[in-house]
């Protein structure tokens, strides 16, 4: 009998990164034709400001929870693959309560309350069970990462971003087309069964990934209590802190963008788009960027530098108010915002994921990426609270609403945030030395002629 040939572990691994990147890319479908309307859809099936901060956050909130019970199945045994499998397939299959919900209101005229009440409850599921994979889908991807983590990170982030902004634009022009004949449910059916097959397309990809034999070893295993009570002495405590008050103060404002956009600027579907869609495709433009310079500097370094530019994010959307009279002046203005916004985010994304493999060991990342994920969910869920209740104000002033309030509560938040905890994290591996005469060096890095050369030049095959 001939003798098996061993398993190629480097070439698997190799092989489930690059399907990896065309899962992403399913996943960007889902985003950008679905998850990126969910408020647009809340507005049409009529839910009031007051509620539009919960059905955003506190779906996020439930989700992280649910990752200990993940932690607990992967202590059980549990494959990952079959975890990621199961809660992505569950995920996609939400969809559907979330249409017959719109068929039922538009046909049968049922009650606001009844509405809101099932959009909170099922959109909140498709989040929980997308979330719920994340400690499993963390831990896999630490088993097949290259050492360049940063740079592969980015690579894949740019093909996601791409293919999310091609949706975004696509569902958009498709909904302003049905909108502007009447027939603005008919737009979302349309979008969110296009989100529906990306995300079943992405659940199949998952089952063929390749998974490396994995051992739950509980001698690594620490409860969440043990994790609060160390939060003092601990650099990577200190850091879920600062990274949950952050998203405290992102949740204040986030759910209510697309409500300022549609309620307060007046915008139709198609300036709504053009607006939400310049954030991710500069963030796709430059996650690569991002990514070398991390894996050269350090992820906290790029923490830092984007830590101090996200407050003023919101701050910048408040002053659009000016040009509300002017749609066209807005929606110039505010894609101008989002193009820093995209820069900021791309850097603040990229290197928060991922000083987490820095700051633990393997054994331990599904367990800290899972209680990273929940400090995250309960800011972004009481952020939320706090923008709701200042949403439903009845307070104006001239040009300005009550929404305009939510941007500058979320500034001083996210300011305080980064003031407070940011001196108190230290990077965890060597890096390059990188000070002020170093930034005038590699801000080419960052120039336009460079986003020329990314889109212009093709782009090497992630490793």
């Amino acid at each position: 009998m001939e003798k098996e040939k061993p398993l190629d572990h480097e070439a698997l691994k190799h092989k489930a990164r690059l399907i990896s990147i065309r899962e992403g890319a399913a996943f960007g479908v889902f985003d950008g034709c679905g998850l990126r309307y969910i408020t647009p859809y809340a507005l049409l099936l009529g839910l009031p400001n007051a509620l539009i901060g919960p059905l955003i956050t506190l779906p996020q909130m439930i989700g992280n929870l649910s990752q200990l019970i993940t932690l607990k199945l992967l202590e059980k045994g549990f494959r990952r693959r079959t975890l990621a499998f199961t809660g992505t397939l569950l995920q996609t299959l939400m969809w559907i309560p979330l249409l017959v919900l719109g068929f039922t209101y538009f046909q049968w005229g049922v009650s606001l309350d009844w509405v809101a009440v099932n959009l909170i409850l099922f959109y909140s599921l498709m989040i929980v069970f997308g979330s719920a994979v994340g400690p499993a889908w963390s831990s896999w991807m630490g088993d097949i990462l290259p050492q360049q983590v940063g740079e592969y990170f980015g690579w894949r982030n740019r093909i996601i971003g791409s293919v999310t902004i091609a949706a975004i634009l696509g569902a958009g022009s498709l909904l302003q087309i049905c909108s502007h004949a009447g027939h603005s449910f008919r737009g979302f059916v349309m979008i969110f069964l296009l989100a529906f097959a990306g995300r079943l397309y992405s659940a199949f990809l998952l089952k063929r990934q390749y998974e490396p034999v994995f051992q739950p070893q509980k001698e690594y295993y620490f409860t969440i209590w043990q994790f609060i009570r160390k939060i003092p002495q601990s650099n990577f405590g200190k850091f879920v802190v600062y990274v949950s008050l952050m998203w405290l103060g992102v949740g204040i404002s986030a759910p209510f963008f697309a409500v300022y956009m549609l309620k307060d600027l007046h915008f139709n579907y198609m300036q709504f788009t053009l607006v939400t869609m310049t954030m991710p495709f500069v963030s796709m433009l430059l996650m690569p960027a991002w990514g070398k310079f991390a894996d050269r500097y350090g992820n906290l370094k790029v923490v830092r530098i984007s830590g101090f530019m996200i407050p003023a994010l919101p701050l910048l959307w408040a002053l659009s108010g000016f040009f509300r009279s002017y749609p066209v002046i807005a929606v110039a203005y505010l894609i101008l915002v989002e193009v820093l916004s995209g820069f900021t985010w791309a850097g603040f994304n990229l290197a928060s994921s991922n000083f987490i493999y820095d700051a633990v060991t393997r054994q331990r990342v599904a367990i800290c990426v899972a209680y990273y994920n929940i400090f995250n969910g309960i800011g972004l869920f009481l952020g939320g609270l706090i923008g709701g209740q200042i949403a439903a104000l009845t307070w104006h002033y001239r040009e300005f609403s009550a929404l305009v309030l939510v941007l500058l509560v979320s500034t001083m938040v996210r300011l305080l945030a980064a003031l407070t905890m940011l001196p108190l994290i230290r990077e965890v591996r060597d890096v390059a030395r990188f000070g002020i005469r170093d930034a005038r060096q590699k801000l080419a890095m960052f120039s336009a002629l460079d986003l020329l050369r990314v889109i212009t030049v093709k782009s090497p095959r992630p490793r």
